[in-house]
């Protein structure tokens, strides 16, 4: 199955967002031959910042370029999931389609560490780990998969059966 059009999911107000926006798509459109991908921080009509573009205009603009993917890759870092990250996740599992999520924060690192389970359990307020929304989680998972890098989300693409290119072993 050769799916070509995809949407890039994230924060895009903040420079470290913009940064990881930036090496994901790179990464995705390196990987990915021909891929179409969406990411709204590229589209000046509804993201520069010194013009006007309305609620209605984003959403239309957004909800239009989910529509047409084939495929939906979401950053969830942060201290929450992001709302509006949320919000195309929610959209975008209603088509069925495969959602790639990453989530990069080493915070999910040592979860075999009896010590931080151990402190969790005796005091709640000790928790090592972060939470994400577990509705937004399950909606991922329907369809798709989480990972920890960008190396892994794009493994996750190729197991899930998106062309990927192959890596050049030659030193060119």
């Amino acid at each position: 199955m050769s799916m070509t059009k995809g949407y890039l999911a994230n924060g895009l107000f903040g420079l470290g967002d913009r940064l990881v926006n930036e090496l994901v798509a790179k990464a995705v459109r390196e990987a990915v031959p021909g891929v179409d991908l969406y990411v709204p921080q590229e589209n000046m009509a509804i993201n520069d910042k010194s013009s006007y573009a309305n609620s209605l205009a984003i959403a239309g603009a957004d909800i239009e370029a989910l529509k047409a993917s084939d495929f939906l890759i979401a950053v969830i870092d942060g201290v929450e999931i992001d709302s509006g990250v949320a919000a195309e996740i929610g959209a975008f599992s209603m088509l069925d389609l495969p959602i790639f999520a990453l989530y990069s924060d080493t915070r999910q690192q040592g979860r075999d560490n009896s010590k931080k389970i151990d402190a969790l359990i005796a005091d709640g307020t000790e928790n090592q780990f972060v939470y994400r929304n577990l509705f937004v989680i399950g909606l991922i998972k329907q369809n798709g998969m989480i990972a920890t890098s960008i190396e892994e989300l794009i493994e996750g693409m190729r197991d899930s059966g998106i062309a990927i290119k192959e890596k050049n072993t030659t030193n060119n």
